[in-house]
């Protein structure tokens, strides 16, 4: 079993909290106050800017070609959500220039650029990977739900998303050692504050 792998099965624990969420399973069924799922947005529209930050610190620490590549082109993918958000945005007339971080947001980014900023590749995917994997286990669960949340539920469990999941872990078995433990003390961070940040969303706190 790949690293990925193991460490996801290691955190199904948190997983499981975030899918039974009542943020998401408000998404699911359409219940989601309009009104939460606008401040959703616009503090993920902020994380989102920290995280293709994170990304491009690690392709700056790239050692070879593969990273490079696969990094500039995750970047490319955060592109794509950054869109939809904006998308959101202006459906709803939120002004994403003016958003007031909340403490689980800034949390979240300030310790996924402390990490990304320290150089050590492997540690950086394991700081980054829980989100992307995590998305795209929601979406692919969410699937068929109520069309309320449609677009996010869409986008999340597109095989194109997967696809970008599924490379990140790759580079996460590529770089990180596999003796090392803070691998795994760095991801289950990462985890627990993806469920704290859908818990600020939901409280609006």
């Amino acid at each position: 079993m790949s690293l990925a792998a193991v460490l996801w099965r290691d955190n199904a624990d948190l997983a499981l909290s975030a899918r039974n969420h009542p943020f998401v399973t408000g998404l699911a069924d359409g219940t989601l106050p309009p009104e939460v799922f606008a401040g959703y947005v616009a503090q993920d529209a902020f994380f989102l800017e920290s995280f293709a930050r994170g990304y491009a610190l690690a392709l700056a620490h790239s050692p070879d070609r593969h990273g490079l590549d696969a990094f500039a082109g995750l970047l490319a993918g955060v592109r794509d959500e950054l869109r939809l958000h904006d998308g959101y945005a202006r459906q709803w007339g939120i002004d994403l220039s003016r958003v007031e971080p909340l403490p689980a947001t800034l949390a979240y980014t300030d310790f996924l650029l402390a990490t990304a900023a320290l150089g050590n590749l492997g540690h950086t995917c394991a700081a980054l990977t829980p989100c992307m994997r995590l998305y795209a286990h929601l979406g692919q669960s969410l699937a068929g739900g109520d069309d309320r949340y449609g677009d996010w539920i869409r986008t999340y469990a597109d095989p194109a998303f997967e696809e970008l999941a599924g490379t990140l872990e790759g580079l996460l078995d590529t770089y990180a050692a596999p003796d090392d433990a803070r691998t795994g003390v760095v991801y289950r961070r990462a985890m627990r504050l993806e469920v704290a940040f859908f818990d600020a969303a939901y409280h609006m706190r």
